[in-house]
């Protein structure tokens, strides 16, 4: 990776490192090809550097070397193989082709397996967070995370399997809406618009509502993962039990997938914003009795890790506090141990990088 003042970008480089602005606003996500747009509106921002992915990390042969030797590397192989599926299945139902649902679900599912079981699995679907937030990508993450957390809540492998299929078919809806609504943020869309993007919940249903071998917690999961605990969600307005079980663990992994997953323009979050948000809901929109397994188990996963503040100092995390909405205690060095949550409360201290690079 190489540092490069704006001036020398040229387009079709590739960005190492995510640009983001003095408020932790996304510019541009690392793995961004360059074109001329980019760089002169970097320019405009008077940004002074970007750092580039260099010919050697491009190389074929540096790529096939670090699959073979980086764990990391390996399941992001994996996990773009799974993508190229779900693209063909979505575009294809988009153009309204005959496709078989059951058996692109079947590879997903037979390909997804192995990677749930993983240890780093979490820390790994986190740099995949800057790849794309398009809905093939967020369909195969939050079909990755449906499936951890089923392994969490020591659910059999069939019913982990299960849950992988409805992670992955959760938005299939997504494919009879209009281009310029299924990628935007929801929350950035007009009443008019908003009202046909929650169609997609309807629209999942209908699709596999008369195909073979799909169980009714994955069509439920279709139509029911925008709902709410406490009534107040889409489309129906059900609560509580009412909602699917496999469709309340999608609503999680579906949450926290779109909290830490960079989107040009808006604020880059952390897993830890991800945790605290996804608590502050557990007894309200989410269920407390899928967050707490899955808040505590994904915080025993942060624990060795490094952290970046925004004061500049990074630390390695060590403990938990007993409470989920706590922050972790890191060691800054052998003398220096800070409880982050007393560093907010006095100095505003806060965590913007996790596992910097």
């Amino acid at each position: 990776m190489k540092k490069l003042s704006i001036d020398k970008l040229t387009p079709g480089m590739i960005l190492g490192r995510t640009i983001i602005n003095d408020k932790m606003v996304v510019i541009l996500s690392s793995g961004t090809m360059l074109t001329q747009a980019h760089i002169t509106r970097l320019k405009f921002l008077n940004t002074p550097f970007a750092y580039i992915k260099d010919d050697f990390e491009l190389s074929s042969n540096y790529q096939i070397v670090e699959i073979m030797f980086n764990k990391e590397n390996a399941f992001v192989k994996k996990y773009n193989d799974v993508v190229l599926e779900a693209n063909e299945l979505f575009t294809s139902l988009g153009k309204k082709k005959d496709i078989s649902i059951e058996e692109t679900g079947e590879k997903v599912k037979n390909s997804l397996l192995p990677t749930v079981k993983e240890s780093g699995v979490i820390d790994f679907l986190y740099t995949l967070s800057n790849i794309s937030d398009n809905v093939c990508h967020h369909s195969v993450r939050v079909s990755i995370l449906s499936g951890v957390i089923g392994k969490w809540l020591r659910f059999s492998e069939n019913k982990i399997n299960d849950l992988i299929l409805a992670g992955f078919l959760h938005d299939i809806g997504k494919t009879m809406l209009p281009e310029k609504i299924v990628n935007r943020n929801p929350e950035t869309l007009k009443p008019d618009d908003y009202e046909l993007y929650i169609q997609h919940t309807i629209n999942g249903q209908k699709i596999l509502s008369d195909r073979p071998g799909i169980s009714e917690g994955v069509r439920a999961s279709a139509l029911q993962h925008h709902e709410a605990m406490d009534g107040t969600g889409e489309p129906f307005g059900v609560s509580g039990k009412d909602i699917d079980e496999y469709a309340r663990i999608v609503a999680v992994a579906d949450r926290y997938d779109n909290i830490t997953t960079e989107r040009e323009g808006e604020i880059k979050h952390t897993p830890f914003d991800a945790v605290e948000l996804i608590a502050k809901s557990m007894f309200s929109s989410l269920d407390a009795q899928i967050c707490v397994p899955f808040i505590a188990n994904i915080q025993n996963s942060f624990l060795g890790s490094i952290v970046g503040l925004n004061d500049g100092r990074r630390g390695r995390i060590v403990y938990y506090p007993a409470d989920y909405l706590s922050l972790p205690i890191i060691r800054i060095d052998d003398n220096t141990v800070l409880d982050l949550n007393e560093e907010r409360r006095k100095n505003n201290t806060t965590i913007i990088e996790y596992n910097p690079k």
